[in-house]
């Protein structure tokens, strides 16, 4: 288990992101098997599960909802307002109080819960003052719907607003092996803070698994055929780092994938990664990597490594990179 930051919530040390059992990554897995797996992570010792009202939408809050509802004592369920969401699909970004309470209505009745653990800001509204936002989120808090609240990409000038209104118990922000920036603003801004760092993405999106080449194809409703970090060109020019992965996985008789998370988990006590996966040998692999030891030496040398090696192509397109505030 492990707290995120200074906030009284504590968690399993990871979690399960759930979004790829409904929605982003091809072909949609069969329901009932997702949420045998998701009650699987809880018999595993998984209590910290991520979904989001966009994922679907509103999909994979109703199988996350149906999955935990046995076990809604025993886990935190994360999701996230902030889009806005018209027929069916995301039309831009919408943070408006009005829009925020439709929002948390919608999701406590698909969760089938009365109270969310973790509700996060999906993306900085630049039209809404985050100030707003965090005291809509106060008065819900108030009213027992929110127990706590985050932010999801958000920079540290907003970090710092939010949580001088209302203090913040965790960001959430894409943070792995080829994706480092949040080291240099953000994690000195968490910490002199007390929040926490929940990493989405924390194996590229599947990559640092090892288990893609420059032949490897993807279904058209794959949402990384418009990543630029998933063209051919580059996938093959990044199999450097994970070559470089490989050879730390051979060092420690673990799996690419284990050294992945475990260097996160090693980077701060206060990191709650939440890789997602449809697969149960995998989840029991991810989960596995709570036992790799990657010393303080051994991390700066992992460090020191990775900073030498170029990764080619964005981690977004343009319009999605545009709704981060990193």
């Amino acid at each position: 288990m492990r707290e995120l930051g200074k906030s009284g919530l504590e968690v399993s040390a990871i979690g399960l992101g759930c979004m790829g059992m409904s929605y982003a990554y091809g072909v949609v897995p069969d329901r009932n098997e997702m949420i045998s797996l998701i009650r699987s992570a809880v018999e595993l010792g998984v209590t910290f599960f991520d979904t989001a009202e966009v994922y679907g939408p509103y999909a994979n809050e109703e199988l996350v909802g149906e999955a935990l509802a046995p076990y809604r004592e025993d886990v935190t369920i994360a999701t996230k307002f902030g889009f806005d969401i018209r027929d069916g699909k995301r039309v831009g970004i919408d943070s408006r109080s009005e829009h925020i309470r439709e929002a948390v209505e919608g999701s406590l009745r698909r969760l089938q819960a009365d109270t969310i653990g973790l509700l996060y800001q999906h993306r900085v509204d630049p039209n809404v003052p985050i100030e707003v936002v965090a005291e809509t989120v106060k008065e819900l808090m108030e009213e027992g719907k929110v127990q706590h609240w985050g932010l999801s990409e958000a920079g540290a000038e907003t970090i710092r607003r939010a949580h001088k209104v209302l203090p913040l118990t965790a960001v959430q922000s894409e943070y792995s092996m080829w994706w480092r920036r949040p080291e240099q603003e953000l994690f000195p801004t968490l910490e002199e803070l007390g929040i926490g760092l929940v990493p989405f993405s924390p194996l590229g999106r599947g990559f640092l698994t090892g288990r893609f080449n420059r032949r490897s194809r993807f279904d058209s409703s794959d949402l990384r055929l418009t990543v630029p970090r998933f063209t051919p060109e580059n996938i093959e020019a990044n199999q450097v780092l994970v070559q470089l992965i490989k050879e730390i996985a051979a060092r420690n008789a673990a799996t690419p994938a284990q050294v992945a998370l475990g260097w996160l988990l090693a980077k701060k006590p206060w990191i709650v990664p939440i890789p997602g996966t449809t697969n149960l040998e995998r989840l029991k692999e991810n989960l596995a990597s709570q036992d790799i030891e990657l010393g303080p030496e051994e991390v700066r040398g992992i460090d020191a490594a990775l900073t030498k090696v170029r990764i080619a192509g964005d981690r977004y397109p343009e319009e999605l990179e545009r709704m981060t505030g990193l």
